[in-house]
């Protein structure tokens, strides 16, 4: 967390450092985060926490270590018969329901939901979650906020009346600039609205992806993988940085850096050896750009993990994933 408030973007610059120093800065902090790391407490400039609800963040761009700014990942528990207060703001978010039940209010209209959904915060939207229950709700949220805050997108806060009113006319309908077809996506995608499948990966259920255009996010993908007892994933390859985070099971990640070769054109040299990362149950496994990465359930039950990345890589040219052998 910043020492004088929160960072929404980390400046990068030459004469704090150079870029080969950034990479081997951000490569060295450890990648394994449980419930003792708290990188931000909400207590600074956060608009959406009320007396009761709490949210704090494991992964973000205040981190004093380099991870990431592509994917923050960060929580909010409401506790029974409680709710937040309503905030908006430009980026999306999504919500992976943890634990209980409960509802959304976003735009003035109610979506209901349930563990193990995903729940969509679309890009300007004012939302508010409300807990009406006797079980406590938890949900993992994951978002490329600084992907907004580097383009500018940054008009946020609560609800109220704009500055200089006298200055500017009447009101007029933000969405008309959205994405034709947009409202009409959902904004909750369950466990009733995904299929499990056998990929090289393994077994997964995608939730969020640019192949699934009736759900109402653009920015994150995410997916579920179930890994069986005893058994490994796939050993991939990809440009993205990504987080896992560990929903049952213990296991371990391999993690082969990735060094660019450049002579007369790019070429690839991964590392002969892997860093090993143990992972349990409650743990996020972050992987930064350009690793090969494997996965292994090694407590003697499945290993299963929720995945979020951000998907503007696909948009750069980085949309291929590459695996050197499948999943078992």
């Amino acid at each position: 967390m910043g020492k004088s408030g929160r960072v929404f973007v980390r400046g990068l610059t030459s004469q704090t450092y150079g870029l080969g120093e950034f990479r081997s800065r951000q490569l060295a902090v450890h990648r394994v985060r449980d419930d003792s790391v708290v990188v931000d407490d909400a207590k600074v400039g956060h608009s959406g926490d009320s007396e009761k609800s709490r949210t704090w963040w494991r992964i973000g761009p205040g981190d004093e270590e380099f991870l990431t700014q592509t994917i923050q990942v960060h929580f909010v528990e409401l506790p029974p018969e409680s709710s937040n207060h309503g905030h908006g703001h430009q980026n999306e978010a999504a919500f992976y329901i943890l634990e209980g039940r409960g509802y959304e209010i976003h735009d003035d209209q109610r979506y209901d939901w349930a563990k193990d959904d995903l729940v969509y915060v679309h890009t300007d939207s004012v939302h508010r979650h409300f807990n009406p229950y006797q079980e406590r709700a938890v949900a993992l949220v994951v978002k490329a906020k600084c992907t907004w805050m580097f383009m500018g997108l940054i008009q946020q806060g609560r609800s109220g009346p704009i500055d200089r009113p006298e200055e500017f006319g009447p009101r007029e309908d933000w969405s008309r600039i959205w994405t034709p077809g947009v409202l009409e996506r959902k904004k909750v995608i369950s466990p009733a609205d995904t299929v499990w499948e056998d990929t090289p990966l393994g077994r997964v259920r995608v939730m969020a992806s640019p192949d699934r255009t009736d759900g109402r996010i653009f920015s994150t993908d995410a997916f579920e993988l179930d890994i069986p007892a005893g058994g490994r994933s796939g050993k991939y390859w990809k440009m993205a940085d990504e987080v896992y985070y560990v929903l049952d099971g213990s296991g371990y990640a391999l993690q082969w850096e990735v060094e660019a070769e450049i002579a007369e054109k790019y070429y690839a040299r991964v590392a002969l050896e892997p860093k090993r990362y143990e992972i349990t149950r409650g743990d996020t496994l972050y992987v930064p750009q350009n690793h090969v990465c494997q996965l292994f359930a090694a407590d003697g039950t499945p290993l299963r993990l929720f995945n979020a990345q951000n998907r503007v890589f696909k948009h750069l040219g980085y949309d291929t994933v590459h695996y050197f052998e499948p999943a078992s």
